[in-house]
């Protein structure tokens, strides 16, 4: 079974892509695929179609990330519109974080954002996330799943064997980047476990992080359990790459 690296990006704040463009230029020697947030933890953001047409230019796969919170029907069908015109065609529909601004609009639901996209174009792709809990009969129509970031590879496959779905799966792993990280994770994901251990160890070396999520990538990919990974780097995307890039 072939195991598929996704790498998350991080989307510009202002209107420059140089940034993302680095990003893309470096983890193409590891990277299937990218996912592009969507106003990732309630901050505005270049469209992450429109970053993910930049992922197609630069031959890569881009996956758009986009939320429910952000956006109404009509806004929605302008997205999928846009996407369709700029060759994206595949999508990671969301919940979406609290907003640091604005409110959250209810017009949309991610089931709702599935139905409504499948009716638009059976030619998508599109998957939603899942907790490390039982998967909602719903999620079960998207074409793949994104499983929530765990810093624990036997919780993972524990969540893999107790709820098996007949699809793709990727596995969520994130780069620990500091101590204050892991707390601003803790608060932001209740139900989210870090191993003191880990953050003992990246307090003490800020590559520990980066190691942690390598050999965690490495044996994720040699339990066969899933379809590949979700790697989020945050910062430290050159240094991932540096050591993945001869391994996978």
């Amino acid at each position: 079974m072939t195991f598929e690296l996704i790498c998350e990006i991080e989307p510009p704040t202002k209107p420059d892509l140089k940034r993302v463009r680095h990003q893309i230029g470096t983890l193409t020697t590891i990277a299937d695929a990218f996912l592009i947030p969507d106003n990732h933890i309630g901050r505005a953001t270049v469209s992450s179609v429109a970053v993910a047409h930049e992922v197609e230019a630069m031959g890569g796969r881009g996956i758009a990330c986009l939320n429910s919170r952000d956006r109404n029907l009509l806004g929605f069908r302008r997205d999928l519109l846009t996407a369709a015109a700029y060759g994206v065609d595949q999508f990671l529909f969301v919940y979406g974080d609290k907003p640091t601004s604005g409110n959250r609009t209810s017009d949309l639901t991610v089931r709702s954002m599935i139905e409504e996209a499948r009716e638009f174009s059976p030619g998508f792709r599109l998957g939603a996330a899942a907790a490390l809990r039982p998967v909602p009969a719903w999620k079960r129509t998207a074409d793949f799943l994104f499983s929530q970031v765990s810093f624990s590879v036997e919780a993972q496959l524990r969540w893999r064997e107790a709820h098996p779905v007949d699809m793709p799966v990727y596995a969520g792993v994130m780069v620990l980047a500091s101590a204050n990280h892991a707390r601003g994770l803790a608060a932001a994901i209740p139900d989210i476990d870090i191993p003191d251990e880990l953050v003992d160890k990246v307090s003490a070396d800020r590559m520990a992080g980066v190691a942690a999520a390598c050999e965690q990538v490495l044996a994720l990919r040699e339990s066969g359990a899933f379809a590949g990974v979700h790697l989020v780097p945050v910062a430290r995307y050159r240094d991932v790459e540096s050591r993945l890039a001869g391994v996978l």
